[in-house]
């Protein structure tokens, strides 16, 4: 940890570990009691909000029957729920390591709050996947160019960022799917209230990854800034492709899943979804200079 990391939380940081830590101890709910698990879900129609999956707008979407396209919508379920699980697996384990870390005793507070909720998160997701598709979707996560390399100001700048993309891109689908009608009301509860939650904690990663590269500026130390903008550049989108499973296509009966995913990818019509996805993302970083230019 360099010499001064503690000069990196300023007042606002402060103020929104005050403000959320007791936000988060005031609307406290036990997971446990919180949902109904039916034995059958009798979803009759599809098990995530049409908008949000990977066919959408595309070509490939018209040439699916609507028996595939039913089984498409609950395999993406399950591979979205179980990339929320590997997902925070991760960022509890990064966040674990940093509680009362020298530097850290500003933010430690919240963490405490951060890794219970997302404890309960991994848990109530992984049900769902467990109950309703008999497993979950292995991590197909690479590691990533760039992780682990160079100073502790630039990893915790990665580290905290990974957490805040991840956190923004499935909120996304959260507040989405909370808000659907159309979906069965077990789907629509567990993301309710992880979207709840999960409004808190982007509020906290806001604040962290902004002081962050304000810090890296400040060292003035260019191939870091340089490097911390184009990791970030390629993360999105790396995030982003982790959405088209393989194992999904091929568990919906397409032929060809890994043809199928190379089509969908290629399709104009997912570029305006990325965005419509990834968009407060890319406003964000964009916001406190931390992107090589505005995406196409």
């Amino acid at each position: 940890m360099p010499t001064g990391i503690g000069q990196v939380w300023d007042e606002e940081v402060r103020a929104a570990v005050d403000r959320l830590t007791e936000a988060s101890t005031e609307h406290y709910y036990n997971p446990y009691k919180t949902f109904d698990w039916p034995a059958d879900l009798q979803v009759d129609g599809l098990w995530m909000s049409a908008d949000l999956m990977t066919v959408h707008g595309t070509e490939a979407a018209g040439q699916l029957d609507e028996e595939q396209l039913r089984a498409l919508s609950k395999w993406e379920s399950v591979n979205f729920y179980s990339l929320n699980v590997h997902g925070i697996r991760e960022l509890m384990f990064e966040v674990t390591n940093r509680l009362y870390a020298p530097g850290f005793e500003v933010p430690t507070p919240f963490f405490h709050h951060f890794l219970g909720e997302e404890n309960e998160h991994m848990w109530f997701f992984a049900e769902f996947c467990l109950r309703y598709g008999g497993k979950l979707y292995p991590n197909r996560a690479m590691a990533f160019p760039g992780d682990g390399k160079g100073s502790a100001l630039l990893d915790n700048f990665i580290v905290f960022s990974r957490i805040l993309i991840f956190e923004q891109i499935v909120d996304h689908f959260n507040s989405r799917m909370a808000a659907d009608a159309s979906l069965n009301e077990t789907i629509r509860a567990i993301n309710r209230v992880h979207h709840q939650d999960e409004s808190r904690h982007i509020a906290f990663g806001c604040q962290l990854v902004r002081a962050l590269f304000e810090r890296l500026l400040a060292a003035g130390n260019e191939e870091e800034i340089s490097a911390a903008r184009r990791y970030i550049e390629r993360y999105i989108q790396a995030s982003l492709e982790q959405l088209y499973s393989i194992d999904v296509y091929r568990d919906s009966g397409i032929p060809d899943p890994f043809a199928f995913r190379t089509r969908l990818l290629a399709d104009p019509a997912r570029q305006q979804a990325h965005q419509a996805i990834a968009g407060r993302t890319y406003a964000f970083y964009n916001r406190i200079g931390a992107l090589p230019c505005t995406p196409r």
